[in-house]
Protein backbone atom coordinates (compact mmCIF):
# COMPACT_ATOMS: atom_id res chain seq x y z
CA UNK A 1 0.00 0.00 0.00
CA UNK A 2 1.44 3.36 -1.03
CA UNK A 3 2.54 5.82 1.65
CA UNK A 4 0.77 9.16 1.86
CA UNK A 5 1.88 12.39 3.52
CA UNK A 6 -0.35 15.26 4.54
CA UNK A 7 1.61 18.51 4.40
CA UNK A 8 -0.13 21.10 6.55
CA UNK A 9 -2.10 18.36 8.27
CA UNK A 10 -3.24 19.94 11.51
CA UNK A 11 -6.37 21.67 10.19
CA UNK A 12 -9.87 20.28 9.91
CA UNK A 13 -9.49 19.07 6.32
CA UNK A 14 -6.24 17.29 7.19
CA UNK A 15 -7.88 15.53 10.09
CA UNK A 16 -10.75 14.42 7.84
CA UNK A 17 -8.32 12.98 5.30
CA UNK A 18 -6.29 11.27 8.01
CA UNK A 19 -9.42 9.61 9.39
CA UNK A 20 -10.30 8.28 5.93
CA UNK A 21 -6.77 6.94 5.36
CA UNK A 22 -6.82 5.25 8.77
CA UNK A 23 -10.15 3.65 7.90
CA UNK A 24 -8.39 2.03 4.93
CA UNK A 25 -5.65 0.75 7.22
CA UNK A 26 -3.16 2.90 5.29
CA UNK A 27 -0.06 4.27 7.03
CA UNK A 28 0.29 8.01 6.58
CA UNK A 29 2.62 10.84 7.57
CA UNK A 30 1.49 14.16 9.00
CA UNK A 31 3.81 17.09 8.37
CA UNK A 32 3.68 20.49 10.03
CA UNK A 33 5.72 23.09 11.86
CA UNK A 34 4.52 22.21 15.37
CA UNK A 35 5.17 18.73 16.72
CA UNK A 36 2.94 19.43 19.73
CA UNK A 37 0.01 20.35 17.50
CA UNK A 38 0.49 17.28 15.32
CA UNK A 39 0.75 14.93 18.29
CA UNK A 40 -2.37 16.43 19.83
CA UNK A 41 -4.35 15.70 16.67
CA UNK A 42 -2.79 12.44 15.49
CA UNK A 43 -0.69 11.01 18.30
CA UNK A 44 -3.28 8.39 19.27
CA UNK A 45 -3.30 6.81 15.80
CA UNK A 46 -0.62 4.12 15.38
CA UNK A 47 -0.83 4.54 11.60
CA UNK A 48 0.24 8.19 11.82
CA UNK A 49 3.89 9.18 11.56
CA UNK A 50 4.56 12.68 12.90
CA UNK A 51 7.20 14.75 11.09
CA UNK A 52 8.04 18.43 11.45
CA UNK A 53 9.44 20.58 8.69
CA UNK A 54 10.77 24.00 7.86
CA UNK A 55 9.46 24.91 4.39
CA UNK A 56 12.23 27.49 3.99
CA UNK A 57 14.87 24.73 4.19
CA UNK A 58 15.24 22.56 1.05
CA UNK A 59 16.81 19.82 3.14
CA UNK A 60 13.93 19.87 5.59
CA UNK A 61 11.33 19.69 2.82
CA UNK A 62 13.10 16.81 1.11
CA UNK A 63 13.47 14.94 4.40
CA UNK A 64 9.78 15.39 5.22
CA UNK A 65 8.84 13.95 1.82
CA UNK A 66 11.31 11.05 1.82
CA UNK A 67 9.75 7.64 1.23
CA UNK A 68 6.36 9.09 0.24
CA UNK A 69 4.40 8.13 -2.87
CA UNK A 70 1.60 10.71 -2.68
CA UNK A 71 1.78 14.15 -1.07
CA UNK A 72 -1.50 15.84 -0.15
CA UNK A 73 -0.91 19.57 0.05
CA UNK A 74 -2.94 21.49 2.65
CA UNK A 75 -0.41 24.13 3.66
CA UNK A 76 -2.15 27.28 4.84
CA UNK A 77 -0.95 30.84 5.31
CA UNK A 78 -2.31 33.84 7.17
CA UNK A 79 -5.12 35.51 5.26
CA UNK A 80 -2.97 38.62 4.92
CA UNK A 81 0.03 36.69 3.53
CA UNK A 82 -1.31 35.08 0.36
CA UNK A 83 1.86 35.98 -1.51
CA UNK A 84 3.38 33.01 0.34
CA UNK A 85 1.16 30.47 -1.42
CA UNK A 86 3.17 30.24 -4.67
CA UNK A 87 6.47 30.50 -2.78
CA UNK A 88 5.63 27.60 -0.48
CA UNK A 89 4.29 25.49 -3.33
CA UNK A 90 7.48 25.99 -5.34
CA UNK A 91 9.70 25.02 -2.39
CA UNK A 92 7.58 22.01 -1.45
CA UNK A 93 7.38 20.80 -5.02
CA UNK A 94 11.14 20.96 -5.53
CA UNK A 95 11.73 19.04 -2.31
CA UNK A 96 9.08 16.46 -3.18
CA UNK A 97 10.54 15.85 -6.62
CA UNK A 98 14.03 15.53 -5.15
CA UNK A 99 12.67 12.98 -2.66
CA UNK A 100 11.08 10.90 -5.41
CA UNK A 101 7.43 11.67 -4.65
CA UNK A 102 5.28 10.53 -7.57
CA UNK A 103 1.96 12.29 -6.95
CA UNK A 104 0.71 15.56 -5.46
CA UNK A 105 -2.91 16.41 -4.63
CA UNK A 106 -3.54 20.09 -3.96
CA UNK A 107 -6.64 20.92 -1.93
CA UNK A 108 -7.69 24.14 -3.61
CA UNK A 109 -10.38 26.81 -3.61
CA UNK A 110 -12.64 28.64 -6.05
CA UNK A 111 -10.55 31.81 -5.75
CA UNK A 112 -8.66 31.32 -9.07
CA UNK A 113 -11.90 31.48 -11.07
CA UNK A 114 -12.78 35.04 -10.18
CA UNK A 115 -16.40 35.94 -10.87
CA UNK A 116 -18.58 33.10 -12.07
CA UNK A 117 -19.57 33.28 -15.73
CA UNK A 118 -21.90 30.30 -15.51
CA UNK A 119 -24.10 28.57 -12.95
CA UNK A 120 -23.05 26.03 -11.96
CA UNK A 121 -19.30 26.31 -12.55
CA UNK A 122 -17.53 23.34 -14.14
CA UNK A 123 -13.81 22.58 -14.15
CA UNK A 124 -13.36 24.15 -17.59
CA UNK A 125 -14.46 27.57 -16.35
CA UNK A 126 -11.82 30.23 -17.17
CA UNK A 127 -9.42 31.06 -14.38
CA UNK A 128 -9.53 34.86 -14.44
CA UNK A 129 -9.06 36.04 -10.86
CA UNK A 130 -9.66 39.74 -10.29
CA UNK A 131 -8.38 39.66 -6.69
CA UNK A 132 -4.90 39.43 -5.27
CA UNK A 133 -5.78 36.30 -3.34
CA UNK A 134 -7.19 34.70 -6.45
CA UNK A 135 -4.05 35.52 -8.44
CA UNK A 136 -1.83 34.01 -5.76
CA UNK A 137 -3.90 30.83 -5.67
CA UNK A 138 -3.83 30.63 -9.46
CA UNK A 139 -0.06 31.03 -9.46
CA UNK A 140 0.17 28.25 -6.87
CA UNK A 141 -1.86 25.97 -9.13
CA UNK A 142 0.13 26.94 -12.22
CA UNK A 143 3.41 25.96 -10.57
CA UNK A 144 2.02 22.52 -9.79
CA UNK A 145 0.23 21.89 -13.07
CA UNK A 146 3.23 23.05 -15.10
CA UNK A 147 5.38 20.50 -13.26
CA UNK A 148 2.85 17.85 -14.24
CA UNK A 149 2.86 18.99 -17.88
CA UNK A 150 6.66 18.79 -17.88
CA UNK A 151 6.53 15.20 -16.62
CA UNK A 152 8.26 16.02 -13.35
CA UNK A 153 5.45 14.76 -11.11
CA UNK A 154 1.80 13.71 -11.30
CA UNK A 155 -0.48 16.44 -10.01
CA UNK A 156 -4.16 17.15 -9.47
CA UNK A 157 -6.26 19.84 -7.80
CA UNK A 158 -9.42 19.22 -5.80
CA UNK A 159 -11.43 22.43 -5.39
CA UNK A 160 -13.68 22.86 -2.37
CA UNK A 161 -16.32 25.47 -1.58
CA UNK A 162 -16.68 27.02 1.87
CA UNK A 163 -16.81 24.35 4.55
CA UNK A 164 -18.24 23.66 7.99
CA UNK A 165 -18.48 20.84 10.48
CA UNK A 166 -17.69 19.69 14.03
CA UNK A 167 -14.81 21.69 15.49
CA UNK A 168 -14.31 23.75 12.31
CA UNK A 169 -13.69 27.25 13.65
CA UNK A 170 -12.53 28.74 10.33
CA UNK A 171 -16.05 28.64 8.91
CA UNK A 172 -18.60 31.30 8.08
CA UNK A 173 -21.04 29.24 10.16
CA UNK A 174 -18.94 28.79 13.30
CA UNK A 175 -20.12 31.79 15.27
CA UNK A 176 -23.85 31.22 14.81
CA UNK A 177 -23.28 27.56 15.72
CA UNK A 178 -21.61 28.59 18.97
CA UNK A 179 -24.40 31.05 19.69
CA UNK A 180 -27.00 28.34 19.04
CA UNK A 181 -25.48 26.17 21.76
CA UNK A 182 -24.12 28.71 24.24
CA UNK A 183 -26.41 31.67 23.72
CA UNK A 184 -25.57 35.22 22.77
CA UNK A 185 -25.38 36.88 19.38
CA UNK A 186 -23.32 35.96 16.32
CA UNK A 187 -21.25 38.01 13.88
CA UNK A 188 -21.58 36.95 10.26
CA UNK A 189 -20.26 38.06 6.89
CA UNK A 190 -23.03 38.93 4.48
CA UNK A 191 -25.20 39.24 2.67
CA UNK A 192 -26.58 36.00 4.13
CA UNK A 193 -29.58 35.52 1.83
CA UNK A 194 -27.70 34.82 -1.42
CA UNK A 195 -27.32 31.28 -2.83
CA UNK A 196 -24.30 29.53 -1.37
CA UNK A 197 -22.96 26.03 -0.80
CA UNK A 198 -20.96 24.42 1.96
CA UNK A 199 -19.11 21.13 2.09
CA UNK A 200 -19.26 19.16 5.33
CA UNK A 201 -15.64 18.57 6.34
CA UNK A 202 -16.00 14.87 7.28
CA UNK A 203 -17.20 14.23 3.71
CA UNK A 204 -13.92 15.49 2.21
CA UNK A 205 -11.54 12.86 3.55
CA UNK A 206 -13.12 9.81 1.86
CA UNK A 207 -13.05 11.60 -1.50
CA UNK A 208 -9.35 12.46 -1.19
CA UNK A 209 -8.54 8.93 -0.07
CA UNK A 210 -10.19 7.60 -3.24
CA UNK A 211 -8.30 10.05 -5.44
CA UNK A 212 -5.00 8.73 -4.05
CA UNK A 213 -5.72 5.39 -5.72
CA UNK A 214 -7.14 6.79 -8.97
CA UNK A 215 -4.37 7.29 -11.54
CA UNK A 216 -6.82 8.92 -13.99
CA UNK A 217 -7.35 11.75 -11.50
CA UNK A 218 -3.94 13.23 -12.12
CA UNK A 219 -3.40 15.92 -14.70
CA UNK A 220 -6.85 17.41 -14.09
CA UNK A 221 -8.77 19.74 -11.80
CA UNK A 222 -11.82 18.36 -9.95
CA UNK A 223 -14.68 19.88 -8.01
CA UNK A 224 -16.24 18.61 -4.80
CA UNK A 225 -19.47 20.57 -4.38
CA UNK A 226 -21.54 20.94 -1.24
CA UNK A 227 -24.76 19.16 -0.37
CA UNK A 228 -26.79 21.51 -2.53
CA UNK A 229 -27.52 25.19 -2.83
CA UNK A 230 -28.63 26.90 0.36
CA UNK A 231 -28.10 30.25 2.09
CA UNK A 232 -26.41 31.19 5.31
CA UNK A 233 -29.75 32.37 6.66
CA UNK A 234 -31.38 28.99 5.96
CA UNK A 235 -28.60 27.26 7.89
CA UNK A 236 -28.93 29.69 10.79
CA UNK A 237 -32.67 29.00 10.80
CA UNK A 238 -31.89 25.29 11.01
CA UNK A 239 -29.51 25.91 13.92
CA UNK A 240 -32.25 27.86 15.70
CA UNK A 241 -34.75 25.08 15.06
CA UNK A 242 -32.47 22.36 16.39
CA UNK A 243 -31.25 24.38 19.38
CA UNK A 244 -34.65 25.79 20.25
CA UNK A 245 -33.06 29.19 20.64
CA UNK A 246 -33.16 32.43 18.64
CA UNK A 247 -29.76 33.66 17.43
CA UNK A 248 -29.46 37.45 17.19
CA UNK A 249 -27.21 38.27 14.21
CA UNK A 250 -24.85 41.11 13.41
CA UNK A 251 -24.19 40.90 9.66
CA UNK A 252 -21.22 42.74 8.14
CA UNK A 253 -21.39 43.54 4.44
CA UNK A 254 -18.61 45.01 2.32
CA UNK A 255 -18.99 48.56 3.65
CA UNK A 256 -18.91 47.41 7.25
CA UNK A 257 -15.90 45.21 6.53
CA UNK A 258 -14.08 48.24 5.15
CA UNK A 259 -14.76 50.19 8.32
CA UNK A 260 -13.80 47.30 10.59
CA UNK A 261 -10.70 46.84 8.46
CA UNK A 262 -9.37 50.16 9.68
CA UNK A 263 -8.80 48.44 13.01
CA UNK A 264 -8.66 44.73 12.19
CA UNK A 265 -6.30 43.26 9.59
CA UNK A 266 -8.41 40.14 9.07
CA UNK A 267 -11.53 42.20 8.31
CA UNK A 268 -9.55 44.35 5.91
CA UNK A 269 -8.39 41.31 3.99
CA UNK A 270 -11.93 39.97 3.65
CA UNK A 271 -13.13 42.98 1.65
CA UNK A 272 -11.80 41.87 -1.75
CA UNK A 273 -13.34 38.40 -1.41
CA UNK A 274 -16.80 39.68 -0.48
CA UNK A 275 -17.90 39.20 -4.10
CA UNK A 276 -18.28 35.50 -3.27
CA UNK A 277 -21.07 36.48 -0.88
CA UNK A 278 -22.87 38.77 -3.34
CA UNK A 279 -22.25 36.89 -6.62
CA UNK A 280 -23.00 33.17 -6.18
CA UNK A 281 -20.39 30.65 -7.32
CA UNK A 282 -21.85 27.16 -7.18
CA UNK A 283 -19.82 24.19 -8.41
CA UNK A 284 -20.72 21.24 -10.60
CA UNK A 285 -18.96 18.06 -9.41
CA UNK A 286 -20.50 15.61 -11.87
CA UNK A 287 -17.07 14.99 -13.44
CA UNK A 288 -15.66 13.86 -10.09
CA UNK A 289 -18.56 11.50 -9.58
CA UNK A 290 -18.06 10.02 -13.04
CA UNK A 291 -14.41 9.46 -12.10
CA UNK A 292 -14.74 7.86 -8.67
CA UNK A 293 -18.41 6.99 -8.42
CA UNK A 294 -21.13 8.42 -6.14
CA UNK A 295 -19.92 10.77 -3.42
CA UNK A 296 -21.58 10.68 -0.01
CA UNK A 297 -22.74 14.12 1.05
CA UNK A 298 -24.12 14.77 4.50
CA UNK A 299 -27.37 16.73 4.41
CA UNK A 300 -27.33 20.22 5.88
CA UNK A 301 -29.82 19.13 8.55
CA UNK A 302 -27.53 16.32 9.70
CA UNK A 303 -24.40 18.44 9.26
CA UNK A 304 -25.84 21.13 11.49
CA UNK A 305 -26.82 18.50 14.07
CA UNK A 306 -23.27 17.12 14.23
CA UNK A 307 -21.74 20.60 14.28
CA UNK A 308 -23.88 21.71 17.20
CA UNK A 309 -23.28 18.47 19.08
CA UNK A 310 -19.53 19.10 19.03
CA UNK A 311 -19.82 22.49 20.77
CA UNK A 312 -19.67 22.37 24.55
CA UNK A 313 -22.55 23.95 26.45
CA UNK A 314 -21.59 26.97 28.45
Amino acid sequence: MSKVALFGAAGAIGQSIAKALAAQGRPYRVVGRSEASLRKSFGADPLAEVVTWNPDSPESVEAAAAGIDTLIYLVGVNYWQFELHPQLMRKTLEGAIAAGVRNVILIGTVYPYGRARTTPVREDHPREPHTFKGRMRKEQEDILLQAHAAGRINATVLRLPDFYGPGVEASLLHRPAVAAVQGGSADMVGPIDRPHEFVFVPDVGPVVARLVDTPAAFGHVWHLAGAGVTTQRELVDEMQRQAGRRIPLRVAGKTTLRVLGLFNRMMREMVEMNYLMTEPLVMDDSALQRLIGPVRKTSYVEGVRQTLAAIPAR
